[in-house]
């Protein structure tokens, strides 16, 4: 039997070699950090960044999850991008639906009240009903139709968090953010809004008087549906509970992801302004098909909250539902016939890539004040394919529709 050996010390070799290119270069990227350990040169500096990063000082990290140069690159763009002109920080989350629960986990005790638009993001929905409610935190529904009059009347003396979509998830409605916002800042209420739908270039919430934005970056931040990862950018006043929950939960990202967050922003504007000018030009040629009852995209006149669309956005993305007439999808092989099978659009949830989308909406059971009433309801993301083949695309399948039993 022989003892392994490794004469020339390959691991020794490896550290020493490393240590020897700790000397930057000037490239087009910034270099993806993949770590756990941060290392220090003396125990004054190990504590020293200890307590600076305990206390959520920027760029102080003593182990990975706090941060790498990688991600507190996205976090400072981030800050200046979402809450351009405030004073904003930004901490980073595995996913949109985790930026959603650190926000509110951050700032929520057992007791609270939350009021939440009729209108949100399912998981939303269902983490006020489960966690939340577990945790003695309820939560009331609201008509996002509702002014800010009418919302008043809703808020309770235990009301900490008024809770903001707009546009509202499948059915689009665009809230009064500003007036809501000045109601829950003379009531001591902390407003936070998921503000996937604009992000990152046709929304300034903060301008609009919000405390929290919370941002599904693996859509239009990413653009590439290829990573996962959320974030929520809050006030200064705020930072000390978010980043305490976002320490105690230990939740992190890793270097290789942040990283491709940081390419996609390189391209949003010019990706941004393809979706909107495409989803556009699709949802005006729904609007003249006879299958068609109405489309649901705030940027066009017909919209009910188009009025508010226009005062407060400056563009619109590639996201919005039409309502088919009584009759078109009464069968679900109707229904399969329209999304089955196309060619540009797949089915899947997950929109804010590059790829086209297609879902029907499911709102049976979702709503508690509102409930759909309508006409089978479908949801498109418009990508960045070529707009008349995407047309073309969904001629072609309502076409189908018409013709399937």
């Amino acid at each position: 039997m022989s003892t392994h050996h490794d004469p020339a010390g390959l691991g020794s070799l490896v550290t020493e070699v490393s240590r020897s290119f700790d000397v930057p270069i000037t490239t087009a990227n910034l270099p993806v950090y993949r770590a756990s350990s941060v290392f220090f040169d003396t125990l004054e500096e190990a504590w020293s960044t200890g307590a600076r990063a305990v206390a959520g000082e920027r760029h102080a990290s003593t182990y990975a999850t706090a941060g790498t140069p990688t991600t507190f690159a996205l976090m400072d763009a981030l800050a200046a991008i979402e809450g351009q002109g405030h004073d904003c920080r930004a901490a980073l989350m595995p996913s949109g639906l985790t930026a959603i629960a650190a926000a509110l986990l951050a700032v929520l005790k057992t007791g609270d009240h939350v009021l939440m638009p009729d209108s949100v993001y399912g998981p939303a929905r269902t983490l006020c009903g489960t966690l939340l409610a577990r945790m003695g935190v309820s939560t009331t529904f609201y008509d996002p139709a509702l002014d800010a009059d009418a919302v008043a009347a809703l808020m309770q003396p235990t009301t900490r968090v008024l809770y903001l979509e707009s546009p509202g998830s499948y059915t689009f409605e665009i809230q009064d953010v500003p007036a809501l916002c000045a109601l829950a800042r003379s009531r001591g209420v902390v407003t936070m809004i998921d503000n996937a739908w604009a992000s990152p270039m046709f929304a300034r919430p903060f301008d609009w008087g919000v405390d929290m934005s919370l941002l599904p970056l693996t859509k239009y931040w990413s653009g590439h549906a290829d990573v996962l990862m959320g974030a929520v950018v809050a006030r200064e006043a705020l930072w000390p509970a978010l980043h305490g929950a976002v320490r105690q939960m230990g939740l992190c990202v890793g270097g290789d992801d942040a990283f491709l967050i940081l390419r996609g922003l390189r391209t949003a504007a010019v990706r941004m302004r393809h979706h909107q000018a495409s989803a556009l030009a699709v949802a005006r040629w729904l609007q003249a098909r006879p299958e068609v009852a109405r489309v649901l995209h705030p940027a066009l006149p017909s919209h009910p909250g188009h009025a508010l669309w226009q005062r407060d956005f400056t563009g619109s993305s590639g996201l919005f539902s039409f309502e088919l007439r009584p009759g078109m999808a009464d069968t679900p092989g109707k229904l399969a016939a329209l999304v089955e099978r196309r060619r540009f659009y797949r089915i899947g949830y997950s929109w804010g890539g590059y790829e086209s989308l297609i879902m029907p909406a499911r709102l049976s059971g979702a709503r508690s004040v509102q409930p759909w009433e309508g006409g089978p309801l479908i949801r498109l993301h418009v990508g960045l394919e070529d707009t008349n083949d995407l047309i073309a695309d969904l001629a072609a399948g309502l076409d189908a529709m018409r013709a399937a039993a």
